[in-house]
């Protein structure tokens, strides 16, 4: 075994105490990243038990380890002799800078948080968010992503949606369509609503109970107004009002009821045509001038 110089020897307690606090540094290191491992796995089958969203139980997850990993590292470097004090002071100020520059992003971060812990809405509901009604087809940290009838794909800052109404028209499993259909002035009112229901009632999708709703609405221009409102399973929102309306049409065709088209009556006067220059008198009606 080779002698240790003699300058070397006064420095031998030093440098046999740092020795064992680096290898105490390592072992900890080690120990706390199997430890923040273990607590990962723990905390993600934990938050599975209580059905949680799979991105939140992942995010809690991860922020479970980091944690740990933090508190090894700040305990490995004070072994060493590094004030600890100060690096959580640095880590403290970086934080603070780093969420001025990102406030923003650390909005929607926040947002998405209190949506997936929440649950306003989950994946592969129908709803309106910020003005625009699709299905859910992502909830993430810091968007949400929906698909619309047309199958356009928009992405939705999270910090827009929860800063406006949350519309969620599955929440409850199932929908009422609203549909209009006018029949010409004369018909006979009982008849007609008999005549709706029935045709709604044997619609596909259409559900018994509760009945579909039948309604006279307005004396419009050219029609006398109704709606028709069935009710279905949030997921046939859309067939629905289709086979709803070709039942309609069926039904009033096969009842001889008429269907009109939108009407205007025109009156004109031909033996007293206006004069060049003439001008309305008040009251009087703008097609008499035709």
């Amino acid at each position: 075994m080779p002698e240790i110089p003699e300058f070397i020897k006064p420095y031998m307690p030093q440098i046999i105490a740092f020795a064992h606090a680096a290898l105490v540094c390592v072992f900890i290191l080690i120990l706390g990243w199997f430890i923040s491992k273990w607590v990962h796995r723990l905390a993600h089958k934990a938050l599975k038990r209580t059905k949680a969203e799979e991105s939140l139980s992942r995010f809690l997850a991860s922020m479970a380890q980091y944690t740990v990993l933090a508190a090894t590292v700040i305990a490995a470097i004070d072994r060493v002799g590094v004030p600890t004090t100060s690096v959580v002071a640095l880590l403290g100020s970086a934080g603070i800078a780093v969420g001025l520059a990102l406030q923003g992003n650390l909005s929607h971060f926040a947002s998405g948080v209190m949506i997936l812990f929440f649950r306003p809405f989950v994946v592969d509901d129908r709803v309106t968010l910020s003005g625009h009604t699709g299905v859910v087809k992502e909830v993430g940290l810091f968007a949400t992503i929906l698909r619309t009838p047309n199958h356009d794909r928009i992405i939705i800052p999270n910090g827009a949606i929860t800063g406006n109404t949350i519309v969620n028209h599955t929440a409850l499993g199932t929908s009422r369509a609203i549909i209009d259909i006018g029949v010409a002035y004369g018909s006979d009112l009982a008849q007609v609503q008999e005549v709706l229901r029935e045709a709604a009632s044997g619609a596909e999708h259409v559900l018994a109970d509760p009945p579909p709703g039948v309604a006279f609405v307005e004396f419009g221009a050219s029609s006398l107004n109704f709606k028709v409102m069935p009710w279905c399973k949030s997921e046939h929102f859309v067939p629905v009002q289709h086979h709803v309306k070709v039942a309609i049409y069926n039904a009033l065709n096969e009842a001889e009821i008429e269907i009109p088209f939108d009407q205007l009556v025109v009156y004109h006067d031909h033996l007293n045509p206006p004069e060049p220059g003439d001008t309305l008198e008040s009251g009087d009606d703008a097609s008499d001038a035709g």
